[in-house]
């Protein structure tokens, strides 16, 4: 598994904290991490990215971004408003299988959710996990309208023949409520795929001593974590 590509089920679920926790893991299991941003928005060139905030929290991870634009909006359009080339799926196949020729493992994040647009041919992150033939580890929220957004990705990885690694919970609170915790056991059958982590909500804000000391407490082993499923549902209102 030297590429897994990282989606979220939308924006915001937690999915650039996700990417650190996974590179932490894995540099603790004494592997050696690139993380690749296929298309960084909302950031001014002077102004610190996702990979930067991964390699903050995780430590020593090679970080690189494929294409950068000043606008919080979707790639194809924040490339387009700004007047600058898009990036493309086989831009970030390119930079990826180079990152893999160096390291152990090549964490690819996304934006946003699986088919966001990367250019005006309608490029998407599933294209790049599809030409790579590299799983995809989705990143979800935890409460009311998860299953949908968790259910319709695993869906289109299905159809196109990828690899659904499992799902992770981007941010679990402390007193999750009902819906919640149904979700635990729910979305592992919605995406055919098992639960492989849930980071405990706000953890980006701990110092990266403290972060990387736990983030194999929120990951499955599959992940190079301790994080237990079946523990985990048997106490959902406990922070894993």
């Amino acid at each position: 598994m030297p590429i897994v590509v990282i989606t979220g089920t939308g924006t915001e679920v937690g999915k650039t904290v996700t990417t650190a926790a996974v590179a932490a893991s894995a540099l603790a299991a004494g592997r050696t991490v690139a993380v690749l941003k296929a298309a960084q928005t909302g950031v001014r060139p002077d102004e610190r990215g996702d990979a930067d905030e991964v390699a903050r929290l995780a430590g020593q991870v090679t970080t690189a971004e494929c294409a950068r634009y000043p606008e919080p909006l979707a790639p194809a359009t924040a490339a387009r408003r700004a007047g600058l080339p898009p990036v493309r799926p086989y831009d970030v196949v390119e930079a990826a299988q180079k990152l893999a020729a160096e390291h152990d493992l090549v964490l690819v994040e996304g934006a946003g959710g699986l088919l966001v647009r990367f250019d005006e041919a309608g490029g998407t992150l599933a294209d790049v996990a599809q030409a790579l033939r590299a799983p995809v580890l989705v990143v979800a929220s935890a409460g009311l309208g998860t299953l949908n957004t968790t259910e319709l990705t695993a869906r289109e990885l299905r159809a196109r023949g990828v690899e659904l690694l499992g799902v992770v919970i981007g941010g679990w609170p402390e007193t999750p409520d009902l819906a919640m915790r149904c979700n635990v056991t729910d979305l592992p059958d919605v995406a055919g795929a098992p639960l492989l982590g849930a980071l405990p909500m706000g953890v980006g804000a701990l110092s990266p001593t403290d972060f990387r000391t736990a983030a194999p407490t929120w990951l499955a082993a599959r992940l190079d974590g301790t994080w237990e499923a079946t523990t985990f549902r048997e106490a959902p209102a406990e922070t894993p």
